[in-house]
């Protein structure tokens, strides 16, 4: 079941965890943070690391099989190489999950807040479409809300509640914004999931303005993640 499963890992996973694995000895973890920096001999790479030179060659050679590291032979003294982090070799370590939309559809229960805030946000960060919805919208959205994006000078263009069923289409990246919403979505609706405090219940503005915090941080992480189906990675 193991090799199945390893077969089926996405090539760039596979590199990633080479890297990972490759980077889990503190000796290996010196070496590369010496490297972000400046070129180095392995034997400059040994006295600044008070490293012996059998450990260094094996050190060098797991870098060097992570595709982490490249030795260059020097143009002055031809039988010296220096050791060069290879450019962007650290960027795979990085998680990517791409994720293809025409909109990116919010939702939590009453769309008077979060979601709204959500969208707002969203706008600022990315030029791809985005509305939200609600499961048991409310009559307006909550004046919370609105305080807290005037507090972070966030522009925001509230709509009217509405029901999800009314908003959403072919082509939309549901993302749920309140585990009621979560729990009560379709089984057989794709989409996924964040675990954001209600402010409402408290209605206190450190508490829209803790919600808006988390969602600044995860609409930043999911952003770059998004593409639109006519875009090839």
């Amino acid at each position: 079941m193991i090799e199945s499963m390893k077969a089926e890992w996405d090539e760039r996973v596979v590199q990633r965890a080479g890297v990972h694995a490759a980077l889990a000895d503190p000796g290996r973890l010196a070496i590369v943070d010496v490297l972000l920096l400046a070129d180095a001999s392995p034997s400059e790479l040994q006295k600044l690391l008070s490293m012996s030179s059998n450990l260094m060659a094996h050190h060098l050679g797991v870098l060097e099989q992570a595709g982490l590291v490249r030795r260059v032979r020097s143009e002055g003294d031809r039988r010296r190489t220096y050791m060069q982090l290879i450019p962007g070799a650290l960027e795979v370590m990085v998680p990517c999950a791409v994720r293809r939309a025409e909109r990116v559809v919010f939702v939590c229960s009453q769309n008077s807040a979060r979601s709204q805030l959500a969208v707002a946000m969203w706008k600022r960060r990315s030029p791809l479409p985005a509305a939200s919805g609600g499961t048991h919208p409310a009559a307006t959205v909550h004046p919370g809300a609105l305080a807290a994006a005037r507090r972070r000078h966030l522009p925001m263009r509230p709509h009217t509640p509405r029901h999800l069923d009314d908003v959403i289409r072919p082509g939309d990246l549901v993302v749920a914004v309140c585990d009621n919403a979560h729990e009560e979505l379709p089984a057989n609706l794709d989409h996924i999931h964040w675990s954001v405090p209600d402010p409402v219940p408290t209605a206190s503005p450190d508490a829209f303005d803790q919600a808006l915090d988390d969602l600044t941080e995860r609409v930043d992480r999911l952003v770059p993640a998004v593409q639109p189906f006519s875009q090839r990675s």
